[in-house]
């Protein structure tokens, strides 16, 4: 059974690099075809889906957060990775990732809370 687990600094000042790591553990990050997401949740709001990094290595972000994101991955570590920069306050949320197919998530890992604060 595939299990995600997300890792990275809680907190994160204004301006600087956001970069939290996705640990997958029961399956790897190569098979196909499996698309391996982050998504992010700010207090009190909805999902916003970020962006994916495919089994094949390709990569498809969100048009409104496309000029500051990059994900990228470690096959040797069955990791994925997500940076996000110049934040701002705007980018406090809980950041999750998540393992899916075309069009759908399927498993989640347990979220992580990330504040943009001086």
């Amino acid at each position: 059974q595939v299990q995600l687990q997300e890792s990275g600094p809680g907190l994160v000042k204004p301006s600087q690099t956001l970069s939290l790591t996705c640990t997958v553990s029961g399956g790897s990050i190569t098979t196909s075809y499996y698309y391996w997401s982050w998504i992010r949740q700010p207090p009190g709001k909805g999902l916003e889906w970020i962006g994916y990094i495919a089994y094949s290595e390709r990569t498809y972000y969100s048009p409104s957060l496309k000029s500051r994101t990059s994900i990228s991955r470690d096959t040797s570590k069955n990791q994925f990775t997500l940076q996000l920069s110049s934040v701002t306050p705007e980018d406090t949320a809980v950041y999750f990732c998540a393992r899916g197919g075309w069009g759908y998530l399927e498993v989640w890992g347990q979220g992580t809370l990330v504040t943009v604060s001086s």
